[in-house]
């Protein structure tokens, strides 16, 4: 079954996004047809989007699915229409918060995303700096600033899980992957002695780890599975002697496996 979602909001429509899409994939029967309209901020952009929700109706023959976080309530009633069913997150949230704190809100747009909090806007902008800048173990001599150091073989999850802890908590997170030589020495790589309580090791299947290295060197010894076998079952003992928690990756999205070793390290969010 196809049916078409759209997210209508005045700013970016970002919170519209994830939370009308942590609600559409509970349904795995249904594909949906995805169409953001972002800054819908004025009665003529309103009317204009109206139009495209009606006509995309006409086209669908059925109703569309309307996720909205406008907060003009002028606006927001442009949009109960028969043609679509419309999901209004701030009649369904805001309301009952009103009622139960006994004051109303600001009914300002943009709070979630916009840079309201300086200083956690600095920590996001630190943080993803510093992922990029120690990314394959790259400035090894500023491990003393990382948050946590992800380690691991190469390409399987270290640095998209970096990045998304830095975007998401604040975080500094570095990754420093593991070579054959630090394999035949069955010991840490000397930059990382002085962090050891730092370290968090990242493992992954070892066919995963060889499709994913196929894509970025094809048919070369970096990525034949026997390789890849070879390399993961030597990461993990090394990991499993030097007393190093970590996880497969494998089944993992990167939004788990970044909430998990949150939760596992203790670390504690720095923005929102």
């Amino acid at each position: 079954m196809l049916r078409t979602a759209f997210f209508v909001s005045g700013r970016t429509a970002i919170t519209a996004e994830m939370l009308g899409h942590s609600l559409i994939t509970q349904f795995d029967d249904v594909t949906f047809r995805r169409i953001v309209l972002p800054y819908i901020d004025s009665e003529d952009k309103a009317l204009q989007a109206v139009a495209q929700i009606r006509a995309q109706a006409a086209a669908d023959q059925c109703r569309p699915i309307v996720f909205c976080t406008l907060i003009s309530e002028s606006l927001r009633k442009l949009f109960v229409i028969e043609e679509a069913l419309t999901m209004d997150f701030f009649e369904t949230f805001i309301g009952p918060l009103e009622k139960e704190l006994q004051r109303q809100s600001s009914h300002t747009s943009g709070k979630v995303h916009a840079i309201t909090n300086f200083e956690e806007y600095k920590h996001r902008i630190d943080a993803v700096n510093y992922a990029t800048t120690h990314d394959d173990g790259g400035m090894a001599r500023n491990l003393q600033d990382a948050d946590v150091i992800l380690v691991g073989v190469s390409r399987s999850g270290k640095t998209p899980t970096c990045l998304y802890l830095a975007l998401q908590y604040g975080i500094k997170a570095a990754n420093y992957p593991f070579t054959p030589e630090d394999f035949a020495d069955h010991k840490l790589p000397k930059p990382l002695h002085a962090h050891r309580s730092k370290l968090f090791g990242i493992s992954i299947d070892p066919g995963r780890l060889s499709q994913i290295r196929q894509s970025r060197k094809p048919d070369s010894q970096y990525a034949l599975l026997r390789t890849c076998e070879q390399e993961v079952v030597l990461a993990e003992s090394l990991m499993q002697h030097e007393n190093i928690p970590f996880l497969n990756t494998t089944r993992l999205s990167i939004e788990e496996l970044a909430t998990t070793i949150m939760l596992k390290t203790g670390l504690k969010r720095r923005c929102y």
